[in-house]
């Protein structure tokens, strides 16, 4: 139990209340509701925090501590007010090639497994899990949790460590969320409970049907028969959210996307969306800049002559970059850069447009070397450590002149942050970014500069996440594509993400019965 608040001779303060989200699925929607909930109960005047025990994804984040979570969990934080910390994600796994994923720990590395190789640490993690979840619970008023994938996966239930262990050990109670969107809700919410044993279906206080479209007066007598058949009230209906911009976990939600809309747009703006991408919420502003079209490649021959092409962040960059090469991207990239189209990496993409890539010890794939895409005069090699800090820097007055694609933005404050296991070496490059502050380690002469133009300013490559969050940086870099093109961009960008939380809450507060959802967690209305 924490003793959080507490002094020698008194009792424990008492553990905050918590409420769990849970799923038939992945990508139901959980993360999303945790973040809307999140924000609800900051409304309602709570002191609230998000947690995941166990989150498996590339999307990741950096504490002010220089620790690595799930990026999800960062997104949640910020919907509840508060700074992102190791215990909101206490075990990230970031999948890599063959098979294996890197189990990242209190926000720091400890070892790259196989799945069957990965049981064997549950003892260890789980040990993380109940002591992140007892700090949370004694500084914060309400733990909302989120689970992972399905309760109900057979082979997996005795030794999870994310979903009705949490919600036993907490005595959490658990609102089981379906997708409507992809059919079959009904059977999925039935079938996982009827999969759960007693103690689990017990813990279940309510059931949720998300991403619905149409008129939910038609699911009447279907949600009265779940209600009966379940012993379980129906807390609500959400409907599938239009036009609220909230980041996404997982790169499925790439796949299931619909396709950009070029109505209106002006600009073209193509990401390669390799195997392994990581962060793909780095360019969700440019979704909601008016007069872009922000498509996802997988295939050199749907590159097009696309106005930006952008390399992402990878987990495994030389195996992403051999794909890349199989599935004729390099050609085409190489192609439309010649025929006038700009070219920006992030990260790993930032390692790639360089000469050559050396992972001696193998730390991200059993490769050795690969050639890069050679638009920047730099190499990398792949070391054991990791470098993860948030940082401060400012556009370089050299890297900002007459048609680069920073042109404009010289001097002007860029946020976010670092996550790469490569070190990069540049020789001829115009340094982008002059690095000011790095929360966590010292700004020395070797991280004093970030990132590299070339001469001509269209190919631009950097370590820092989060780049095109900076509002000033990101409409520079556009106004200089409409520019070179001749065209004029809409008003009307720059939506606060602030204000995006609060459209999500009151979608979701206007779908759910809050009173019962508050009833299940103990809690008021609002915060007395």
């Amino acid at each position: 139990m924490s003793m959080e608040g507490s002094r020698p001779g008194q009792l424990p303060a008492p553990l905050g209340k918590v409420l769990m989200v849970q799923g038939t699925a992945s990508h139901v929607g959980k993360s999303v509701l945790v973040s809307a909930l999140c924000r609800i109960l900051r409304q309602d005047g709570y002191r609230v925090a998000p947690f995941k025990a166990q989150n498996m994804s590339n999307n990741s984040y950096v504490t002010p501590d220089g620790g690595e979570i799930g990026r999800a969990q960062a997104v949640q934080a910020e919907a509840a007010g508060v700074d992102a910390r190791v215990e909101m994600n206490p075990v990230l796994l970031k999948p890599e090639a063959d098979s294996h994923a890197q189990v990242v720990l209190m926000g720091r590395p400890l070892t790259s497994a196989r799945a069957r190789d990965y049981f064997d640490l549950k003892a260890t993690l789980w040990e993380s899990v109940t002591a992140s979840l007892d700090t949370l619970r004694g500084q914060y008023d309400v733990v909302v949790i989120e689970g992972a994938g399905s309760p109900a996966e057979i082979n997996l239930k005795a030794t999870e460590i994310v979903n009705m262990r949490v919600a036993r050990y907490a005595n959490a109670p658990v609102l089981l969320c379906g997708d409507i969107d992809r059919g079959g809700v009904f059977a999925a919410l039935v079938g996982t409970l009827q999969l759960l044993d007693a103690a689990e279906r017990d813990t279940v206080k309510g059931l949720l049907i998300n991403k619905f479209r149409g008129d939910a007066g038609l699911l009447t007598d279907g949600l009265d028969w779940l209600e009966q058949y379940t012993g379980k009230p129906v807390v609500g209906v959400v409907h599938h959210y239009r036009d609220i911009h909230i980041p996404e976990e997982d790169s499925v939600a790439l796949d299931l996307a619909p396709p950009a809309s070029s109505e209106a747009a002006v600009l073209d703006v193509a990401v390669v969306q390799v195997p392994h991408i990581s962060n793909f919420d780095d360019f969700d502003p440019l979704a909601r800049e008016p007069g872009v079209a922000l498509r996802y490649v997988q295939h050199g021959d749907r590159l097009g002559r696309p106005d930006l092409v952008i390399l992402p962040g990878s987990k495994t960059t030389i195996p992403d970059l051999l794909w890349m090469e199989r599935q004729g991207l390099t050609r085409a990239i190489a192609d439309a850069h010649g025929g006038g189209a700009a070219v920006m990496g992030i990260c790993g993409g930032y390692q790639m447009l360089g000469n050559a890539i050396y992972d001696p010890e193998h730390v991200e794939s059993s490769v050795g070397m690969a050639q890069g895409l050679g638009m920047l005069p730099l190499t990398t090699t792949f070391v054991g450590s990791k470098e993860t800090h948030r940082v401060r820097a400012t556009v370089r007055g050299e890297a900002a002149g007459a048609g680069s694609l920073l042109a404009g933005a010289g001097g002007r404050d860029v946020s976010g942050y670092e996550i790469h296991m490569g070190r990069t070496v540049a020789e001829g490059v115009i340094p982008a970014f002059a690095v000011v502050d790095r929360a966590d380690a010292p700004v020395t002469a070797e991280s004093a500069w970030d990132g590299a133009i070339n001469a001509g300013g269209d190919v631009l490559g950097t370590y820092i996440h989060g780049l095109l969050h900076n509002a000033e940086v990101r409409q520079a870099l556009l106004g200089e594509l409409a520019r070179r093109k001749g065209v004029a961009l809409p008003e009307g960008g720059d939506v606060a993400r602030d204000r995006e939380y609060d459209r999500l809450a009151d979608w979701v507060r206007g779908s759910l019965r809050m009173g019962l959802v508050y009833e299940m967690a103990g809690l008021t209305p609002a915060a007395v």
